[in-house]
């Protein structure tokens, strides 16, 4: 019996993009770029195709396959129109652009050969000797449509389609081979490690929802081994044929290191699985300034000519692609790392990337997440109680008054006719901002936007014609903000409140705010096979899944801590509060005794975190008045706006040993509250200010009322949850290996309230409430035991 053949599929546009392409990275080219418009052509899109008449076929799924010795090939795609006439069959491809079309004289070589391809298939499939192809390119905004038609004969074509596919075998082949490999590795993988308490039951939970093609929310305190709990039961998946491709996301970067490293210890136990971890833009480009044009830097140059090869050489010699790796081939083969680091993702088994790589309708991969593309993959969300807020930035956009009145004084002598487009917009703006007290959230602006998409139309063109000109750098960025709203705004539906409101400088803006992001998330997430959310912190689990997906009834499992109870001492302050009416200098001054008394128990490193740098300064502006404190312990202070070396400095300060202790003042939700791990006695304590909840602002308060309106708890959504989460993700720091020992303080009277115990998270079942003249022999108690 004939052994199955392994299918390599790839889609039509993948194919021509990847074999066909040549030449400079440029990125002054905006239509080149952007390649065709995102979800703004799609209504337009389909427009046309209902236009078209009883005898075109809209959006026909095709398929091919290829044959080779040990495996096929299987190239997808979906041809936007199919028109059968009596004279003969016709292939359309639609592109919608935002382009004067006066300007395109041609079809866009790419677009072309994705056509040519549908055509290819489609002759092969009706043994036709002949086929007509059409390229509709369609303006956005003015509607206005230019066809180019030609026609081509079967022979011809086969010829074309034999060698693109021979350019393509040899990836192909290594796809086969190395998919071969990594699949017998993974069989034979064992668990590295002896399994803690949980985290088999955890392990097993991934692998039951990955097989059944479910999500799972996985509440685990920090220090289970959430990273291997939930890679190796993944891989395991992977290697039975239930996904093909996995996606570790993150928010912060010390936990791609944490994914990295979790990699490199299973291939240390003859694990062959490849990843590659993306770095932002900035941080791996040559340059000083990133500028992706052939004129500012030769790794632009050409880039496309070499970059293949590059891939080819990287793939066959390197399983763990870190940033370091990348730069060293980047600079051999002299091509763009960050485009060459996108590029090697086709190849490998695994990336590891920040959530927005998958999320952000800007940022995400096309390749694996354009309309119409899926695939075999599984999602990894790591620390996935950051992805609401970052979620809600991703799916928002805003226009600035102001940066519209300077747009128009940087172009006003060079295009009139923009300028008055900028004009229109501006007026309107101004008409909004008359009826705007502080915020104004409003029902419709299909006015404005119609106003919007004209100008923009006129701003692409005057880009393409103005190549470089004083400040274009600040016109172009205007230009992706409009783009971006414009795009956003087809989306927008009940989960958005579109409003206006005055900035602390005195600028306007108008914003559209995603509220709930979970459709949005939902759309991206369902192109894979099936998402593992997981964080230390995902309390109430009915709230994250409320907006992180939507649906309320997926799995969620609780991990519990396998470290002993007795090595952690959990305090309340019952004499404090950081509310807003208590906020003055004889409180100040009472969480700084609680401070004095809790180091003094132990000589160590501790971490106080305040609820705003404004509360944290108070605090450092009386210990700063007394002058005995030094002699009783160190301070440090976290700045605003920290760069790596600064934090790094920050974060050796953290001796082991210390004769004298260390509170480390810092704030919470900031970057030392979450991600950072200091263990055993590099941290023996954590001091929290507060209940963590948000300053009242304008869309706090928008927040709110969206809630209460669709019949949730308005203050919960908006404030408690999130507060409740940065003071578990600062108290999280403590105990991070079963050798930790720590003392978490909560100075707060609020947490002793039945709504703020409901959401502590089951090893918090155990506290003591201490007031100022017990807390000290408390804590000095504990370190006896």
């Amino acid at each position: 019996m004939n052994k199955e053949k392994k299918s390599i599929k790839l889609s039509v546009r993948n194919l021509v993009e990847f074999v066909l392409r040549g030449g400079d990275l440029d990125n002054r080219r905006l239509a080149g770029a952007q390649k065709d418009a995102m979800q703004a052509g799609s209504k337009l899109h389909r427009k046309i195709q209902k236009r078209m008449g009883a005898d075109y076929k809209a959006e026909v799924a095709l398929r091919h396959t290829v044959d080779e010795d040990e495996y096929e090939i299987v190239l997808e795609g979906r041809a936007d129109g199919v028109i059968q006439r009596p004279s003969g069959v016709i292939i359309d491809e639609i592109k919608g652009v935002y382009m004067d079309l006066q300007y395109l004289t041609e079809p866009v070589p790419v677009h072309m050969a994705q056509a040519m391809c549908y055509g290819y298939i489609w002759c092969h499939d009706h043994q036709l000797s002949s086929i007509k192809i059409q390229m509709t390119y369609c303006n956005i905004e003015t509607e206005e449509i230019k066809r180019f038609q030609e026609e081509k004969g079967f022979d011809e074509l086969s010829q074309w389609f034999d060698g693109l596919i021979h350019e393509y075998v040899k990836w192909a082949r290594f796809l086969y081979q190395h998919g071969v490999w990594r699949d017998e590795s993974i069989h034979d993988l064992e668990f590295p490690f002896e399994y803690r308490e949980g985290q088999k039951d955890l392990a097993v939970s991934v692998y039951r929802a990955i097989s059944q093609k479910r999500n799972l929310y996985i509440q685990a305190p920090t220090g289970i081994g959430k990273t291997l709990s939930t890679v190796f039961p993944a891989l395991k998946a992977i290697g039975e044929g239930k996904g093909d491709k996995l996606f570790y996301l993150t928010a912060k970067t010390i936990t791609r290191s944490v994914a990295e490293e979790t990699f490199s210890i299973l291939r240390n136990k003859n694990l062959c699985f490849s990843t590659v971890t993306i770095t932002a833009k900035d941080k791996l480009c040559f340059l000083e300034k990133a500028e992706c044009n052939p004129d500012a830097c030769p790794y632009a140059k050409g880039h496309f000519d070499r970059v293949n090869d590059a891939v080819y050489d990287i793939i066959h010699q390197e399983t763990g692609i870190n940033r370091e790796v990348i730069l060293e081939y980047a600079e051999k083969y002299r091509v763009c790392p960050f485009e060459f680091c996108l590029d090697i993702s086709n190849w490998v088994d695994g990336i590891i990337c920040d959530y927005n790589y998958v999320f952000d309708p800007n940022v995400k991969l096309k390749r694996y997440f354009s309309e119409g593309i899926s695939g075999e993959y599984l999602f990894l969300v790591d620390e996935a109680h950051n992805l609401v807020s970052r979620a809600r930035e991703m799916y928002s956009a805003e226009i600035v008054k102001e940066d519209v009145l300077l747009v128009k004084r940087i172009i006003k002598e060079r295009s009139s006719k923009l300028s008055k487009l900028l004009d229109r917009c501006n007026a309107i703006l101004l008409e909004m901002k008359r009826e705007c007290p502080s915020y104004v959230i409003l029902p419709e602006i299909n006015h404005f936007v119609m106003a919007v998409m004209t100008m923009f139309g006129e701003l692409e063109k005057f880009m393409e014609d103005n190549p470089e000109f004083e400040d274009r750098d600040l016109v172009l960025d205007f230009y992706f903000q409009i783009r971006d709203f414009l795009n956003l705004f087809e989306g927008v539906d009940d989960s958005y409140r579109i409003y206006t409101e005055y900035l602390p400088d005195g600028k306007f803006k108008l914003k559209l705010f995603c509220i709930n992001p979970a459709n949005n998330l939902k759309n991206c997430l369902d192109k894979g096979n099936s998402t593992v959310f997981f964080s230390a912190t995902l309390l109430p689990v009915l709230y994250y899944k409320e907006l992180l997906s939507g649906n309320l009834e997926e799995y969620a499992v609780y991990a519990m801590s396998p470290f002993p109870r007795e090595n952690r001492l959990l305090m309340i302050a019952s004499d404090v509060s950081s509310r807003y009416k208590r906020r003055n200098a004889p409180e100040y001054m009472k969480i700084v005794e609680y401070i004095r008394k809790i180091v003094s128990g132990k000589p160590g490193n501790y971490m106080v975190f305040f609820p705003s740098y404004q509360y944290l300064h108070a605090v450092e502006s009386i210990m700063e008045q007394m002058p005995g404190l030094s002699d009783e312990f160190e301070y440090i202070v976290q700045e605003t706006n920290m760069g790596e070396a600064e934090r790094d400095t920050f974060l050796s300060s953290f001796e082991s040993g210390r004769e004298k202790s260390l509170a480390a003042l810092c704030v919470m939700g900031g970057i030392f509250s979450e991600g950072i791990d200091l263990k055993e006695d590099l941290l023996i304590g954590a001091i929290i200010v507060g209940t963590g909840l948000p300053m009242v602002c304008t869309e706090q308060e928008i927040l709110k009322g969206y809630f209460e309106e669709h019949e949730k708890k308005g203050f919960d959504f908006a404030y408690q949850y999130p507060g409740m989460n940065k003071v578990m993700q600062a108290a999280g720091r403590v105990i991070r290996t079963v050798n930790d020992r720590g003392v978490i303080a909560l100075l707060d009277e609020r947490f002793l309230q039945r709504d703020y115990q409901q959401l502590f998270p089951r090893e918090w079942d155990h506290y003591q409430v201490v007031r100022l003249n017990q807390v000290e022999s408390t804590v000095k108690e504990f370190w006896k035991t």
